[in-house]
């Protein structure tokens, strides 16, 4: 457990604790956790997790203009609804990153888990891009994906960051109620409707 490590757990559980209340500085917070994690990643050798914490970064710009746009007179940021079409699409980019990730992660890199962790780089982009335009399922996606990292982390020895993704999980559970209490029908987790 590195100074490093217990700085990025902090910051990360602000981030997430700030995006289930629908917070604007989950964003600019998410942006320092993401440097942070970087390095962590690094160092253990998961370098699709490094690759991921990039994309994060560019994640936390998009989701950062998109909420604005999508804030409320008032400043709470409105919820948008999901669709079956937005569903395939989100699984369809994650099967295809995680064939061409774990590839390139097997052969050309001495990655602990490429395969494993491949897939669990490529469904977080999904889950990222899921809260940048404010879909409820996120948070569905987000429970599945911290589950299985916090098994991951626990292996690798980065037991604090596994306690975090455990953390995580909850923080999804909690942001999948209060943002199902702020959503109207047509913004459930599969509204049918077509998205913008």
């Amino acid at each position: 457990m590195s100074p490093l490590e217990i700085a990025a757990v902090i910051v990360s559980f602000l981030a997430i604790w700030l995006t289930t209340t629908r917070h604007m500085l989950c964003w600019p917070v998410g942006l320092v956790s993401v440097l942070l994690y970087g390095k962590v990643f690094f160092d253990a050798k998961l370098y699709s997790d490094t690759l991921l914490q990039g994309f994060f970064g560019v994640f936390q710009l998009y989701g950062w203009i998109l909420w604005r746009r999508g804030q409320e007179a008032a400043g709470a940021v409105q919820i948008a609804p999901f669709s079956i079409r937005d569903l395939v699409i989100g699984l369809i980019a994650g099967a295809l990153g995680t064939a061409v990730l774990g590839s390139l992660m097997s052969y050309y890199t001495d990655a602990a888990v490429p395969w494993l962790d491949a897939t669990l780089t490529s469904y977080s982009l999904v889950g990222q891009y899921w809260v940048a335009r404010r879909f409820i399922a996120n948070w569905i996606l987000w429970i599945v994906v911290d589950v299985i990292y916090t098994g991951l982390y626990l292996v690798k020895g980065l037991n604090l960051t596994a306690g975090l993704y455990a953390a995580f999980v909850v923080l999804a559970i909690l942001g999948l109620r209060r943002w199902q209490a702020a959503a109207t029908p047509d913004q459930s987790v599969l509204s049918g409707h077509k998205t913008a």
